[in-house]
């Protein structure tokens, strides 16, 4: 049976978040049973198109999911389970934050069939906290932590840094800290400033400045030293982890597998497509209860385009990318995928790795990662 893994986006927050992007989506209450009808209608949709599958991931993801009742994390589970086979060892995770409402229902929701949770933690200092905007302190997230771990079979947490004017020894002490408690999995962003959102107005009006790239350079070597000497090496340019411990659900997206993605505002890549679900809730309901689905968009994917999507996820992957097999699987010969002279002159810089049919980018070579993606992806 061939691969795939399910997300599942839960829209709501049940308190206004200064850092995510779903305020609109806050609600005071909520119609469990309708909810619960529509995302097994929306799954069922999905279902029959995808049949005989073998379900390797189930992420629960958006809003905040930890929030979902139990009761409604286990229907889902059972739908799938109807629809198809599960992976003996099936990967079935949650995102939270690590607030104290949500810490208290982990038991529940590790009851309800959740074996994994990834926890937004981000900085282990509460004047950094209160820089990115959340809305928890360093006491609430490292309970949540402490929790997860006594709950769920693999946990996850993510942490911010080159932070402005974070320096080496800072980012040392606070990394040291998080390997010491022992999750089998981090996710370590560096902080980066997208235009349009708050952290660009503050750069704007003066009110920070970014760390500087050399500095930045430094940290991102310092991370993957500490990390692979912690026994959790880098395996993607940002997600370290103890050996089969890396998220299968994010591997399904970085090698270009297939994923359904049911939900408000969830995207998903199936059958040579790519979908999205329409982003308003109440757009989404109506769309469900008039077509059985919550689909805004169903478009095939030319062939170009798959192998430009499938180069830029797959080479953030410390394994790269088979090219022979992405030239079968899109009908394009390898010189129309990667530029070889450029494949070759970064090779030769020690920038990216050739063995046979694969492609890399080394560890030399990550902090560069997006300039090399446009000077070697041709697709």
């Amino acid at each position: 049976m061939d691969p795939l893994a399910l997300y599942i986006h839960w829209p709501f927050c049940l308190a206004k978040c200064p850092y995510c992007d779903f305020n609109s989506h806050v609600r005071d209450t909520i119609d469990v049973a309708q909810w619960q009808t529509a995302l097994i209608a929306d799954l069922a949709h999905e279902a029959a198109l995808l049949p005989g599958r073998r379900l390797t991931s189930i992420f629960f993801g958006g809003g905040t999911p930890s929030l979902m009742p139990p009761a409604l994390v286990e229907a889902l589970l059972a739908a799938a389970a109807r629809h198809w086979a599960f992976d003996a060892d099936i990967e079935i995770t949650l995102e939270a934050n690590p607030s104290s409402v949500e810490t208290a229902r982990f038991a529940a929701l590790a009851q309800a069939g959740i074996n994994r949770v990834s926890l937004g933690i981000q900085a282990l200092d509460d004047a950094t906290l209160r820089f990115l905007g959340r809305l928890h302190d360093t006491r609430e997230g490292l309970n949540a932590l402490d929790v997860a771990q006594k709950h769920f079979a693999r946990v996850n947490f993510d942490l911010i840094y080159a932070r402005p004017d974070q320096t080496p020894d800072a980012w040392r002490a606070e990394l040291a800290r998080a390997l010491s408690f022992g999750t089998g999995h981090l996710s370590l962003y560096q902080l980066t400033i997208e235009p349009g959102t708050r952290f660009a107005t503050l750069v704007r009006e003066g009110r920070f400045t970014p760390l500087d790239n050399d500095t930045a350079a430094d940290l991102f070597a310092l991370t993957r030293t500490m990390t692979e000497a912690a026994g959790l090496p880098a395996y993607e340019i940002s997600n370290h982890a103890r050996a089969g411990e890396e998220s299968r659900h994010n591997l399904t997206y970085w090698r270009y597998g297939d994923y359904a993605g049911i939900g408000p505002g969830a995207h998903g890549r199936r059958l040579g497509q790519a979908t999205a679900r329409h982003r308003k809730p109440e757009n989404w309901l109506a769309a469900v209860a008039r077509y059985g689905h919550g689909l805004a968009e169903e478009r095939a994917l030319v062939a170009r385009d798959a192998a430009s999507e499938a180069l830029l996820m797959g080479l953030r992957l410390g394994e790269g990318v088979d090219l022979a097999a992405l030239s079968a699987r899109f009908a394009m010969p390898r010189s129309a995928l990667i530029d070889p002279a450029k494949a070759r002159f970064y090779a030769d810089l020690g920038l990216v790795r050739e063995t046979g049919q694969r492609l890399a980018v080394t560890p030399q070579g990550m902090p560069l990662l997006d300039a090399l993606l446009g000077e070697l992806v041709l697709a």
